[in-house]
């Protein structure tokens, strides 16, 4: 990594940027990996960069439906991994469910890269000190989380060709998918299926936002961080849940955002 300064107001940007990059160079992601970084940047700036109100609300929803289903998975892309890789590795082990490498663009070569990648986030994470608020062997927990996506064993109904594969014991029996970064095929295909959707999408207009369960208008790591912690803490006001409203409160601030220009 290059020396960025952490006073410079485009840190976290810059350096996103730049594990992409690096990413790319050695194989982990497909060539348009940072043409949808991109397209998300222009959105976070609109969103004024931060977790809005209905944001939080969505992720106390999403940190709920994880806890209460029986079988959660969490599927990764190459952006996914390489920017939030960490956060949902501890998410995964407080949860005590598997992590599933689905590609859009998919390859064996990259699943083998990202998973290699994977694993060596579990082994930093393992040396952490556990999240607060959380009591166990966090050593044990992180080290216990299984890492799919090599099976080619499992098929998601409704999609063609190498997008379709998917892991028997992980997206295919799951009945909750948190899917960050996700596209609106494979969103509509799961949904379909009868699966919950949950996923995190800076795109409000994006069809994977319009047709999940659950959808959270927040940068992928930034919400992780919030989610791990509403998954320790279980403090839930059960609602309805009205994925509209969390959809046309991040409009309204963009448009507000958009009139100040």
């Amino acid at each position: 990594m290059s020396n960025i300064s952490k006073n410079h107001p485009r840190y976290r940007s810059l350096i996103a940027r730049e594990k992409l990059v690096d990413a790319s160079n050695n194989g982990l992601l497909a060539h348009s990996a940072m043409i949808a970084h991109g397209r998300g940047e222009a959105f976070d700036y609109l969103l004024g960069e931060e977790t809005s109100k209905s944001a939080k609300l969505a992720i106390k929803e999403v940190a709920y439906r994880l806890n209460k289903s029986k079988n959660p998975i969490i599927s990764v892309n190459g952006n996914t991994a390489v920017l939030a890789g960490e956060d949902l590795i501890r998410i995964a082990a407080v949860l005590e469910c598997p992590i599933e490498i689905n590609l859009y663009y998919r390859t064996e070569e990259r699943i083998s890269k990202l998973l290699q990648l994977l694993n060596e986030q579990k082994d930093k994470v393992a040396k952490e000190a556990c999240p607060e608020g959380w009591i166990g062997d966090w050593d044990k927990s992180v080290n216990s989380v299984r890492l799919l996506g090599q099976e080619n064993d499992g098929l998601i109904i409704g999609l063609e060709g190498p997008r379709a594969i998917c892991s028997f014991e992980g997206i295919q029996r799951s009945k909750t998918v948190l899917v960050p970064l996700e596209d609106g095929d494979r969103c509509e295909a799961l949904v379909a299926l009868g699966k919950e959707v949950l996923v995190i999408d800076l795109n409000p207009l994006s069809r994977t936002a319009r047709k999940a369960s659950v959808t959270i208008v927040d940068e992928v790591s930034r919400a992780a961080n919030l989610i791990l912690n509403e998954i320790i803490i279980k403090d839930y006001e059960i609602k309805e849940w009205d994925n509209e409203s969390t959809l046309r409160d991040a409009l309204e601030i963009i448009s507000k955002s958009m009139n100040k220009i």
